[in-house]
This record gives C-alpha cells, structure tokens and sequence, in this order.
C-alpha cells in the first residue's frame, strides 16, 4: 500500500481546511477561497474523495438542544482480549446509539467509550442495560464530562498531520 498523503499538496490541504470549517461551501466559492479555477478544484475534490481522504460529510447538531447533553467516559475492561472477544465486542458496541465513540487503548483497560444522554438517570440506563451487557465485559468506571472545552471539528490540516 502506498502512502496516499505523499501527493498531498497546499491547494489539496487549503481544500480540506475550508471543508473542516463550511461542508456545505459551493464549488465555486471554495475555488475562489483557495485561489485556483472551478475545474480544477472540482477535480481535486473528487480525488480526494475518491481516495478516501474526504470520507464523507454530516450536520454537527447541538447536542444542548437535543436533550443530549450529558457525556460521560466509560474505561471498559474486558475479561477476554482474543481477536473473537474483541471482534464480538466491536460488532454489539455499534449497536448502541449513545455511543459516540469507541476506542480500543493500550493500557490499564480496553476500551474508551464516549457515551451521551439526556442526564444522569439516561446514562445509568445505557450503562446498566447496554454498556454492562456487551460481550466479555469484565467491569467498567465512568468518568462524567463537567464541560466540553473542545468537542468538534478537527485541527486544520498541516503537513505535521499527514506526514
């Protein structure tokens, strides 16, 4: 597999800083924004989504508003860590929609799990009916958010990123 970031260049990374701050952003305006012509911008795009480096594009809601304010950090410790366990794990982990984010970690516990809810009584359900069922589950600590500080978004893409 060769490194798709080696062909990476200024307009390309211009593109994807743009697109991290305004996905919705015309074609046109983002070739005047990174100083080239519609045509070769269009065609930049394309590639950059073609190669997976543009994954996809979404609507960040405002989780306040939502009644989904409540975010909550689980270490999750597994009492098995063969490839099947983690497998299994993995697979029944999607399934819970207030699951934000999974992350398999190398340390003291298995997994980081970040959970969101409506509040406390909301993530004490997920965590006991949910969370606590998932396959090979040995036991779990909960380490509730007070504020996000910074929560979305990525940092703009610089040469350090993708190197």
């Amino acid at each position: 597999m060769t490194d798709q970031t080696s062909d990476i260049d200024g307009f390309d990374r211009k593109i994807l800083d743009v697109l991290a701050v305004d996905g919705r952003i015309s074609v046109t305006e983002l070739a005047r924004r990174i100083g080239l012509s519609k045509s070769p911008t269009q065609a930049r795009l394309k590639r950059l989504e073609d190669r997976g480096v543009i994954r996809g594009y979404r609507a960040i809601y405002d989780p306040i508003r939502l009644h989904r304010d409540h975010v909550a950090f689980v270490e999750v410790k597994l009492s098995d860590t063969r490839e099947a366990a983690l497998a299994a794990f993995n697979a029944a982990v999607m399934k819970i929609a207030e699951v934000e984010q999974c992350h398999l970690i190398a340390g003291a516990f298995d997994y980081l799990l970040k959970v969101r809810t409506a509040g406390m009584t909301g993530y004490r359900a997920v965590l006991a009916e949910k969370i606590s069922t998932l396959p090979h589950v040995a036991n779990t600590s909960t380490y509730v958010a007070m504020q996000a500080v910074k929560e979305e978004g990525l940092l703009p893409v610089t040469p350090s990123i993708l190197t």
